[in-house]
């Protein structure tokens, strides 16, 4: 399969997108790494669905992304998890205990939080909106700030604010 790659300017960084040859998002990088697109071919063309949908996100004129998606890898458990991310409402959060419920895996957190963690086209498929079941930041590939920066542009959290269960109210 062919790659084709362009740099996404957006508001939190330069994202680095990567496609195949029918436009199906293979990988979203944050910090627009080109070492991570390997022999793909740059071509802002073909990349030019996903860069659209994201503009339209980080215009707040889309919460859903209607993007067809071909990750390189990912075993069963790990594509069932990223499944069930695309679940996750914009503007909302679950835990990793209930993302595990979720996949009727229950016992399965930590194995959870590794699938979340190998997730390659991260918000589109919104691993940003897991928590720690105490309402903390844990764990994101585009680093902690950064999971902050996606949850606060939603409007999960106030700027600032900590730990999440405190900032939605809850106790």
């Amino acid at each position: 399969m062919k790659l084709y790659t362009t740099l996404f300017a957006s508001p939190i960084g330069p994202l680095r997108v990567v496609v195949g040859d029918a436009g199906k998002l293979v990988r979203l990088d944050f910090h627009g790494d080109r070492a991570e697109a390997g022999d793909a071919i740059d071509s802002w063309k073909a990349c030019a669905t996903v860069t659209r949908q994201l503009d339209e996100y980080f215009l707040r004129e889309r919460e859903d992304f209607e993007l067809e998606l071909a990750p390189a890898a990912g075993t069963d458990f790990q594509q069932a998890v990223w499944r069930e991310l695309t679940r996750i409402p914009y503007g909302e959060t679950i835990s990793y205990g209930e993302l595990a419920r979720r996949i009727d895996r229950p016992k399965a957190v930590r194995a959870v939080g590794a699938a979340n963690g190998a997730n390659p086209t991260p918000i589109v498929v919104p691993c940003h909106r897991v928590i720690a079941a105490d309402g903390k930041l844990t764990g994101f590939g585009g680093g902690l700030p950064l999971k902050r920066a996606l949850l606060e542009f939603e409007g999960v959290i106030a700027a600032g604010d900590l730990p999440f269960r405190q900032a939605m109210g809850a106790s």
